[in-house]
């Protein structure tokens, strides 16, 4: 997946934060039609590691109910799950009417990094990608909106977060020995994404590639192409009536009781 990364232009923030408003604005529009249509969608993340995966995610999510836009980011199998079909705890994640579920990863990761670092057989891997299409088929067909975003970054741009990752203290936690082994097997990974991709994009489920070297154009160009790909429509508020604050009872005595008050420290 070696692609050239044309140099763009950054975004002055002032113009990046008012077109991000601007669709988290849409977003809550999306969020509101969600609920009432008891519309199903799943996004899906995928993509390089520090290709910014998260950051869209956040800008997608910050502004409306977790309720309704949930994200799930799955940790490594429990034994138990080890001894299910692989598919099955994905499954128990799938939204119900009136919900949007994030994919932070999903279960591409078994042609990712679980074929990658040796976690599964290639020949379990290929099954998957054999298997995966006809799965996809059945959530598309079951009503359920599929949407699958793959970002990418070039190598340069990956060693620079990774680096901007060692050297700041609140970037650190960001940093897994998995991260730095999917720098050391750029190729690796590559020719594993390369397949995913070409026997797994359909029709009815295909994937859209983010170039993500610019993290704001790729937030930007993302969220807006989430919000293209689903039909929904604004649905009217129904501004409710606060009515008239309740008077103080006569009767009401002030609690004077000495209290633990967290100190003003500006």
């Amino acid at each position: 997946m070696e692609r050239e990364f044309e140099p763009v232009e950054k975004k002055k923030s002032g113009s990046y934060r008012k077109k991000l408003a601007e669709l988290q604005v849409e977003l809550a529009h999306l969020q509101a039609w969600v609920k009432k249509s008891g519309a199903r969608i799943v996004i899906i993340f995928e993509g390089r590691d520090a290709a910014g995966k998260g950051g869209v995610i956040k800008r997608i999510t910050e502004r409306v109910s977790p309720r309704v836009f949930r994200v799930s980011a799955l940790p490594a199998p429990t034994d138990r799950e080890k001894s299910q079909i692989y598919m099955q705890r994905y499954v128990a994640h799938l939204p119900a009417a009136g919900e949007i579920v994030i994919f932070d990863r999903s279960w591409y990761n078994r042609p990712g990094v679980e074929r990658v670092m040796g976690f599964c057989s290639e020949g379990k891997a290929r099954r998957f990608l054999e298997l995966a299409p006809r799965f996809e088929a059945a959530i598309v067909e079951s009503g359920i909106t599929l949407l699958k975003y793959f970002l990418d970054v070039s190598e340069e741009e990956q060693e620079k977060r990774f680096r901007q990752r060692i050297n700041d203290p609140l970037r650190q936690w960001k940093l897994s020995p998995m991260d730095v082994e999917s720098y050391r097997r750029w190729w690796d990974y590559t020719r594993a994404y390369d397949e995913m991709i070409s026997m797994t994009d359909t029709r009815y489920a295909p994937w859209w590639v983010v170039p993500s070297n610019d993290k704001k154009r790729a937030r930007i160009n993302c969220i807006s192409h989430i919000l293209k790909s689903i039909p929904y429509e604004r649905v009217p508020f129904d501004e409710p009536k606060l009515g008239k604050r309740q008077k103080r009872p006569d009767d009401f005595v002030e609690d004077t009781a000495v209290r633990n008050i967290v100190p003003d420290v500006l």
